[in-house]
């Protein structure tokens, strides 16, 4: 079963949203958010990045920097700008961008169901970034960034129009509209009977998974055994969608040199492999088949794997960005950890094709590679059979804001 449960969120005053809510805190660096600040000085970034409210001599994940969050998230509470509900309850979190709208559950899931493996995890974390998270939570006595959680609709139906029936029964605490063109609504859920049916209906579900925030859910789980569970630490702060709402782009790649081919002598490597199609568009046709764009040659070329490349019973392996690296990235151009070789970079399907061929174009990079997006059922099933992502699979949009709603632990619990 999915455990959700209802909690006293800390948000921002209703109509303060437009100045509060922020992207969110690992999307920019510290002058990037240092910026942002000044141009929006309520922002919640002053607790996410409390960094960028200090000399560039203060260590970004030190205790100052964490002391200065606690410092900004209880002033902020002080002068109103954020409050606390009175009572538990849940928050439908609703997104709309480009037509679509994706509506969420804000709640409490529960760290021992993430311990047991019931809240499915498809990705490492790092030690240094999941310490911070640690850190951050620990100095505040709450949590700030929420965990991405997804479910298979087809799985239970049930869930999704119920939460598509209360927000067509409930007014929004607010709307607020950001540059980015995305659409953002919070409705508390206050009724017994229906926090009850959410819990219910959600019960149902076999498991949940994690989308994004691997690093925040391992570190909760850290310190709610630290806490041993006290005041509400044995649950964590999280958006639970349905898969079939959510918009997954590409994750495509840019690679600065040819490892030392020739591009003759790298198409020839490449055909090895892959039927090559020139001329065709730059987004690939479908899952499967992904396309090149090569410094010196004309227009974009699909690759399309030969019989036998893909290993169709390896829910790892058969996934388009595994076949590029398995294939391409790694034995041709010297790729063997995408994670930390420096010629690889990624780039995230919101900028579009644009951005890759701007990159060959210029000389930036040698080669271009631009993917099918991921899909969510290829994410289930890896981690169904508790395997492990490649880096840099998914890309979702739109993004969650910071500060919509924050868990804060009871002091008195």
């Amino acid at each position: 079963m999915a455990v959700v449960r209802p909690f006293r969120g800390v948000r921002p005053a209703d109509a303060l949203a437009d100045r509060i809510i922020a992207l969110p805190y690992d999307v920019m660096n510290r002058a990037e958010a240092r910026q942002m600040l000044a141009e929006a000085p309520d922002s919640f970034l002053r607790v996410t990045r409390s960094d960028a409210l200090l000399p560039d001599s203060v260590d970004q994940h030190g205790p100052e920097a964490y002391a200065r969050a606690r410092a900004e998230l209880e002033g902020m509470l002080e002068d109103g700008r954020l409050v606390q509900d009175d009572a538990p309850c849940f928050y439908l979190y609703r997104q709309t961008w480009r037509g679509q709208t994706q509506t969420g559950l804000m709640s409490l899931a529960s760290v021992a169901e993430y311990d047991a493996g019931t809240v499915k995890k498809h990705e490492l974390t790092r030690p240094k970034k999941e310490q911070d998270r640690v850190d951050h939570v620990t100095a505040l006595g709450a949590q700030t960034g929420l965990v991405f959680l997804a479910w298979r609709d087809d799985e239970v139906p049930a869930c999704r129009r119920l939460l598509a029936e209360l927000a067509s029964r409930l007014d929004p605490a607010w709307s607020v509209a950001t540059p980015d063109g995305v659409t953002h609504a919070l409705t508390p859920v206050t009724n017994a009977a229906d926090i009850a049916a959410v819990v219910a209906a959600f019960a149902q579900l076999d498991a949940l998974y994690i989308a994004d925030g691997h690093h925040r859910s391992a570190a909760a789980s850290r310190v709610s055994a630290a806490r041993q569970g006290a005041g509400g630490s044995d649950g964590f702060l999280a958006g639970v969608f349905p898969d079939s709402e959510l918009q997954v782009l590409a994750y495509n790649r840019l690679v600065r040199d040819l490892n030392g081919h020739t591009a003759d002598a790298f198409l020839a490597a490449v055909q090895q492999h892959f039927e090559l199609e020139h001329g065709v568009d730059a987004v690939p046709a479908g899952r499967g088949v992904f396309t090149m764009r090569l410094a010196g040659q004309a227009g974009w070329i699909a690759l399309k794997p030969r019989d036998g490349v893909v290993p169709g019973d390896d829910p790892v392996g058969r996934l388009d960005v595994a076949v590029l690296q398995d294939r391409v990235l790694g034995p041709l151009l010297g790729i063997d950890n995408p994670r930390t070789n420096e010629r690889i970079r990624f780039v995230g399907g919101i900028r579009g094709a644009g951005a890759l061929e701007v990159a060959v174009d210029s000389g930036e990079a040698a080669v271009a590679f631009h993917l099918h997006p991921t899909g969510l059922d290829q994410l289930f099933d890896v981690a169904d059979a508790d395997r492990l992502m490649p880096p840099k699979s998914t890309w979702f949009e739109p993004k969650l804001r910071g500060g919509v709603v924050v868990h804060r632990f009871d002091p008195a619990r």
